[in-house]
């Protein structure tokens, strides 16, 4: 008998902090030694992402292992969010709530296995907001990464270097429904 995935939907970062830092530890092994990808810069907007408003959190689990997650939370038009992105993005997404999905990474093994989609799909259930959206590295995985949330139905918004350490990242947007 295979092992089921299960999927937690979480409000609080406190019980699965040390769950979300090891799975990213794993799924960003080979990017740690930059500083924008190091566990302690990551952790440090964790921490910063957990208290903005509507956070929330996703995590799937096999056999009580910590194997995926995804976070997001709120931005309305005045956040830093919106406002790192060029060109400006129209106010058809900045004029409302949206949801800002700010990490999702998959342990190596669950990978191509249509988790992180589960992970993402479960984020995006029952939300009221009409649009989402995400920040990608167009280079990870040679733009492999880009390319699956264009299959997502995620579309290219602009770009945003979120900080000085940070990569130049590709702006996407998609409606939730």
């Amino acid at each position: 008998m295979t092992p089921t995935v299960e999927l937690r939907t979480v409000h609080s970062l406190e019980p699965v902090r040390h769950d979300l830092l090891g799975v990213y530890a794993d799924v960003r092994a080979d990017l740690l030694h930059l500083p924008n990808y190091a566990v302690a810069a990551f952790a440090e907007r964790l921490d910063r992402h957990s208290e903005e408003p509507g956070w929330v959190a996703v995590l799937a689990y096999e056999q009580e292992q910590p194997i995926g997650y995804a976070y997001a939370n709120i931005v309305d038009s005045g956040d830093r969010w919106w406002k790192r992105v060029t060109p400006a993005p129209p106010a058809e997404y900045t004029g409302r709530h949206a949801l800002a999905l700010k990490e999702i990474g998959v342990r190596i093994p669950w990978r191509g296995t249509g988790i992180a989609r589960r992970i993402h799909d479960a984020l995006l259930a029952g939300r009221n907001e009409r649009y989402v959206s995400l920040m990608v590295n167009p280079l990870a995985g040679d733009g492999k990464v880009h390319r699956l949330y264009e299959s997502w139905g995620y579309e290219d918004l602009g770009q945003s270097q979120p900080s000085p350490a940070s990569p130049v990242l590709t702006a996407m947007v998609r409606a939730i429904r």
